[in-house]
């Protein structure tokens, strides 16, 4: 019997890095996701391809249950395979039942976003994973990929959420953030997909104390969702990036790339690539596409 699977994308909007440490993160779930489609099939083995937004496949292969049970490794050009088995092996263990008491798999996933937008390839994949199998989404990224799990509450709700680690356990409440001023933000990409896995290692080696980091943005966090204003919501978002650079020793998104700009820009997650978040009172569609970034998205064809 053919099952689909469904799970939102993400975009975290305050508590970067932080959010390892206690943070309270605003994230955003988003319009786009990845479909997991699953039918059965015979010989002990899964068939599985990976079709991007544009209906080409980016990753095809064929695995065995025995390399998922032993958790087998192959060369170097063979690191997305060698990923998925991984998470494979780590959801046999969670749950058995789909090596043990099956055939075989044919197995699809469809992306409605281009793979290189960095808005959760693999958070989606986690979370279809997991619910095909029934497990904790949350255990299964901890265990394969890490990360602090904002991007599982993301694929999991489709509502703002407010996310927290407490006693090394993910805290998600649902919140409400819809003002009246979305038509003046606007999401652009970078042109580079970020490593979330190099960004967060880069946290680590220069962390300090940061609780009191961490009192601070919660402030911050907690600015941004109850402001009323644009021009409250883009202030407190500059104090978050201010804070960030301190805390990274990197310079801002707009001090790095866009300094003439007429507004706030917000590093969106990993600082360096993937999407930022632009808050102005003008369009500023044509001033990024001037400065090379083509794709420039209104929060409302982003956002769930």
């Amino acid at each position: 019997m053919k099952q689909t699977f469904y799970s939102n994308g993400k975009l975290l909007i305050t508590g970067e890095y932080l959010v390892l440490d206690g943070a309270k993160a605003f994230a955003l779930p988003t319009k786009f996701g990845q479909n997991l489609i699953i039918e059965p099939a015979n010989g002990k083995i899964i068939h599985w391809k990976s079709f991007d937004s544009d209906g080409s496949i980016w990753f095809e292969d064929t695995i065995p249950f025995a390399s998922i049970i032993r958790k087998e490794r192959f060369d170097d050009a063979k690191s997305i395979k060698n990923t998925l088995i991984g998470i494979l092996h780590e959801a046999y263990l969670m749950n058995a039942d789909f090596i043990s008491n099956e055939k075989g798999y044919n197995i699809k996933t469809e992306l409605t976003f281009p793979k290189f937008w960095g808005l959760g390839t693999s958070s989606t994949l986690i979370n279809n994973i997991a619910q095909w199998l029934q497990i904790d989404a949350f255990e299964l990224l901890k265990r394969s990929f890490g990360g602090s799990g904002y991007d599982i509450a993301c694929a999991q709700n489709c509502t703002p959420v407010l996310y927290q680690i407490v006693n090394e356990k993910p805290v998600v409440e649902a919140i409400s953030f819809n003002p009246d001023f979305t038509d003046k933000i606007f999401f652009v990409y970078l042109n580079k997909k970020q490593s979330s896995k190099a960004a967060i290692a880069s946290y680590y080696s220069r962390q300090g104390n940061v609780q009191h980091a961490v009192t601070k943005i919660n402030t911050i966090t907690k600015t941004v969702i109850e402001a009323t204003t644009a021009k409250e919501f883009a202030k407190a978002l500059q104090n978050h990036e201010i804070e960030m650079s301190n805390i990274l020793e990197l310079p801002t998104a707009k001090e790095a790339l866009f300094p003439d700009f007429d507004g706030v820009i917000k590093s969106l997650g990993a600082w360096g690539g993937d999407f930022v978040m632009s808050i102005s009172k003008e369009n500023p569609t044509d001033y990024f596409k001037s400065k090379g970034f083509e794709i420039v998205i209104p929060y409302k064809e982003m956002i769930l």
